[in-house]
Parts: C-alpha cells; sequence; structure tokens
C-alpha cells in the first residue's frame, strides 16, 4: 500500500544465530594443498594485470561470489557492504531517517503517514504533504522512483535534511529543516477486535522485536476481551528463527510439545520445545497464510498443524525449509549461507525441490501460483506423496510449503477484473487522498475522531459517481456489471484511504478488513470452534 522508508527484507529468510564479524574461515585445499582460494586468487590477478580490457575488478568479484551461490541454493545470497545496513534494518526493527511513510503520486512524494514520536511528527509534518523539495533542489515532477526517495530521506542519526512541503489550503511553500534519528517500526502492523470475543493480529515479519510487539497485541486483545484469536501471517516472508519459536511457545502448554528442529549437513539435529508457560494455550486459534508466506512463517503454521492446536487457513505456503547463517566477510558484506534444514514436529521439511537450479525453481512456483488463479489443470505441483501424522493422527504432507487445513482458493469471478484494475492502478487510493486534501478541514470538523468518521462516515452514490467520471478520465472504462457486483467493496476501499490519511494505519484497517473475503472466512472458522 505504501513504501516505508528504508525497509527492505529478502523474501523466505530464516535466519540462525549471526556469526561474529570477521570470524576465522578456514581454506579448502587439495591433496597437493592448494587451495581452492588460490586457484581464484590467481585467476582475478591475471584478470587485473593481464586482460586487454579495464575491468571494474570490485564488481567482478561480487559476480564471481554470487554466480558460487546461486550453484548451491536459491536462498544463499550475498549481501555486499553498501546494501548491509538496509538488508538488516527490517530484520533489527528499526532504521535512521526521518520517519514518513510515502506515495508516489503524480510524480511527486505524497506522505501518508509520519510515525508516531518521529522526526516528522515532532516538526509537523502532516499527512497529506506533499515534498516538492529536498535540501533546496525540486523533486517533484523529476521521474523520482521509490529508492530516490529513501536515499534522499534515509540518513545518519543527527544529520539534517531541508524540506520544501505543499500543504492543501495553505498557499506558500513550508519549509521545514528535520534532524534524523533512529526510528522504530513494527512488525505487528494491526492488531483489534473482528468481532465479539475474537482478536485479530497481523504479523508482517519476524524481526528481533516481534516477539515482544505480538505479547503486547495478544495482551491488550485479551484485555478487550478476546478468547479466540486470528494469526494473519499472509505476505509475511520471513525472519528470525527464534521470534518465531517463542511466538509459537505461547500457543503450546505442554513442554513435551515439539515446535521445530533443525538438522545440518552432518545430521546433527537442534530441537525447540514448549515450555508450559503459554498465554494464550486453550483459546480457538486460526493461522492464515498465503502462497508468499515463507520460512519463520511456515514455522509457525507447520508447528500449530502438526501439534493440532489450531486451524491454518488459506493457500499453500511458498516452500521454504532451509536455514541461513549469516557470515561477515573483511570488507564489511556478508553473505547467508544455508547451513540447515528445518522440520515441523511431524517431521516434514516443507522445502520445494531446488535441484535444478534457481531459475526453474522460481519458475515452479509462478506456474504454480498462475494455477491456482485460472483453475489450470495442466499443472501438477511436485507434492511430497509421503505421509506424515500431526500429534492426534492426522495426515498432512510436505515436499512443497504448508497445505492449509482449509483452503481460501482465488476468487475467479470476472466481474473482479474492473475492480483488479482500479486497485492496481491506484485510482481508489488517489482519489480518496486528493477529495481529502480537498476537504480534511470539513472532514475532520464533522469527524473528529476516528471512531465517528468509522461509524457515521459514508460514501454515498455521489461521492461514487465522481469516483466512476474519473476512473473514465484516466482511461478505464465503466463495467457496469462489475460496479453491480463489487461497489459496496469499492466504497468500503475509499472509505478505508481516506481514513488513513486522516487519522492513520489503524483505522485505515479498521475499515478496510470489513472488506477482506479472506478474513471473513477466517472468522466463521475461528467463531465455530468451541
Amino acid at each position: 500500500m505504501a513504501v516505508a522508508v528504508a525497509i527492505g527484507i529478502i523474501i523466505g529468510v530464516v535466519l540462525a544465530p549471526a556469526s561474529k564479524k570477521n570470524g576465522s574461515i578456514s581454506p579448502i585445499s587439495d591433496a597437493n594443498g592448494y587451495t581452492a582460494s588460490s586457484k581464484i586468487s590467481d585467476l582475478l590477478y591475471l584478470i587485473s594485470t593481464r586482460y586487454v580490457d579495464t575491468v571494474a575488478y570490485d564488481s567482478l568479484v561480487d559476480d564471481a561470489i554470487m554466480a558460487l551461490l546461486e550453484d548451491l541454493d536459491p536462498h544463499s545470497v550475498y549481501i555486499p557492504a553498501s546494501s548491509l545496513t538496509s538488508e538488516m534494518e527490517s530484520l533489527e526493527g528499526n532504521f535512521e531517517g526521518i520517519g514518513v511513510m510515502f506515495n508516489l503520486q503524480d510524480d511527486t512524494i505524497l506522505v501518508i503517514q509520519t510515525l508516531n514520536g518521529g522526526p516528522s511528527e515532532k516538526a509537523g509534518i502532516m499527512a497529506g504533504d506533499r515534498i516538492i523539495t529536498v535540501n533546496d533542489s525540486v523533486v517533484a515532477g523529476k521521474g523520482i522512483s521509490n529508492e530516490d526517495v529513501i536515499h534522499l530521506l534515509k540518513g545518519k542519526k543527527g544529520t539534517k535534511v531541508r524540506l520544501g512541503i505543499k500543504r492543501s489550503g495553505v498557499p506558500k511553500l513550508l519549509k521545514y529543516n528535520i534532524k534524523r534519528d533512529v526510528i522504530t517500526t513494527n512488525s505487528v502492523s494491526y492488531k483489534g477486535m473482528v468481532a465479539p470475543e475474537v482478536g485479530y493480529i497481523k504479523l508482517e515479519e519476524f524481526s528481533s522485536d516481534s516477539y515482544a510487539e505480538f505479547l503486547e497485541a495478544l495482551y491488550f486483545l485479551q484485555e478487550k476481551g478476546a478468547k479466540k484469536l486470528i494469526l494473519d501471517l499472509r505476505n509475511n516472508a520471513g525472519g528470525y528463527l527464534d521470534q518465531a519459536v517463542n511466538i509459537i511457545d505461547e500457543f503450546l502448554s505442554s513442554k513435551n510439545d515439539l515446535i521445530v528442529y533443525t538438522e545440518d549437513r552432518n545430521r546433527r539435529q537442534s530441537k525447540s520445545f514448549a515450555t508450559p508457560s503459554g498465554d494464550f494455550t486453550t483459546g480457538a486459534l486460526v493461522v492464515m497464510i498465503d502462497e508468499f508466506s515463507a520460512s519463520a512463517s511456515e514455522i509457525v503454521a507447520g508447528a500449530i498443524q502438526d501439534n493440532d492446536r489450531g486451524i491454518v487457513v488459506g493457500r499453500r505456503s511458498f516452500g521454504k525449509g532451509l536455514v541461513q547463517e549469516q557470515f561477515y566477510l573483511s570488507d564489511g558484506s556478508a553473505i547467508r549461507l544455508t547451513v540447515a534444514r528445518y522440520y515441523t514436529p511431524s517431521g516434514r521439511c516443507i522445502q520445494r525441490p531446488y535441484e535444478k537450479g534457481s531459475d526453474e525453481y522460481y519458475q515452479d512456483f509462478l506456474l504454480r501460483l498462475t494455477a491456482e488463479m485460472s483453475d489450470s489443470m495442466n499443472y501438477t505441483p511436485k507434492d511430497d506423496t509421503v505421509k506424515y501424522y500431526t500429534k492426534k493422527g492426522r495426515v498432512v504432507y510436505g515436499g512443497g510449503g504448508i497445505l492449509p487445513d482449509i483452503i481460501i482458493p482465488y476468487e475467479k469471478d470476472v466481474t473482479y477484473v474492473y475492480y483488479n484494475t482500479l486497485i492496481r492502478k491506484g485510482l481508489v487510493q488517489k482519489y480518496a487522498f486528493d477529495y481529502v486534501e480537498r476537504n480534511s478541514k470539513a472532514l475532520k470538523q464533522k469527524h473528529p475522531a476516528s471512531d465517528d468518521f468509522i461509524k457515521n462516515y459514508n460514501v454515498d452514490n455521489a461521492f461514487f459517481e465522481a469516483f466512476v467520471q474519473y476512473t473514465e478520465k484516466q482511461g478505464v472504462n465503466r463495467d457496469k456489471a462489475s460496479i453491480a457486483a463489487h461497489g459496496k467493496e469499492l466504497k468500503v476501499s475509499l472509505k478505508a484511504y481516506m481514513a488513513e490519511i486522516l487519522y492513520g494505519q489503524d483505522a485505515f484497517y479498521e475499515i478496510y478488513l470489513t472488506n477482506d473475503p479472506e478474513l471473513a472466512k477466517a472468522l466463521k472458522v475461528v467463531q465455530s470452534i468451541k
């Protein structure tokens, strides 16, 4: 929905405890004592001294490392020193910058939200502000990219950046001199009650603070009367293994319950068991996953499924059962090297086959995704045919991700084409933001608090017709059948985006989640559990 400044994560990461920086790495030698590193060094020396053309030596070394790792598996990766900080920021749950969420609209940086307690909020930057200049240079209308914005606004704590802001209703450009600071990001993007006695937690990733955030969300919901819980791991690509284990532990009551185990190249196993001190061990539990739920998310779903602790709903997960350890190289770069496989309590390794290389590995995923979207009968996933058994004896399978207990297929109604086109082009979001920019004062006067807006504001037919006419001017032809089928959903989306810029992310979710058919199905499931 928006790009948070300096947030990034490699999809499917499960990190074991990191090795010490610049730890010793013993060279591998043959029977004559000639090391592999010597051979590579000889080749690089020849290229740098004798090759006919000048080459970028550092780039050549980086390419060689990446080529070596690519022959191992799809998840062993090289991270150059220039990228390592930003790669780790998301996992560590913080970054250094000005603390805004933004989107690019009409080739202009639009502030969607200022992060609580961050420098931008303290300076007076507001949702809906448009950043016209950065350090006195015009950035609006210059073809700027998301990466460009991050580069301009991110920076070391204590450094300053000058912003020129265009605010609705203010004729002159507003000038701000903002001192960058450490910004804490949240892996729990939303927590709330979705029905009487039913709490909901949306977990975006497993960062270093995810367990603490999860506990805070759980206690908050329990105080609100939650006796049942939906844990949403859709699009959660993974993160730290220990955070996933700690969260699972809160659901299991017996110290004999196995959570996960890993096995290295020498078949040495490391097992994680539950403790008897979980804070949500008896309430009904549903875990939501989809095709972009990977690694640590799959560990959670697999442990809940194999221990018969809850019901997993959604679509088959990504299928990554490899554990990486991060090793630091002498120039500040790092390698995330696969050092083990992880297994669910029943013994499943849900890693998809990768023996034919990374290209086929990801192509297989795209084929599966396309088949699920189109109901194609021409594609058969390479599932594990070996049966595994849950704690209560239910049969489950591995070999290609976690298969949910209850599958929620893609909606394939043709009337969704028009709806999805409007969403994909960002027209719903843009119209809502533009409307709020013109009418924010009146809206805030009529609805001073988010609760009042959520309860009493409605997107009426006149507003919706103006929106449809706007989309026609943007090149999307009116589809009467789709509007009849999904007009209500579009109205909810418009209202949700308006609430986000007026009141923040929580207000957005409180409205938008009422428009989530997959959550509605998960809610029925958790309510049916006695």
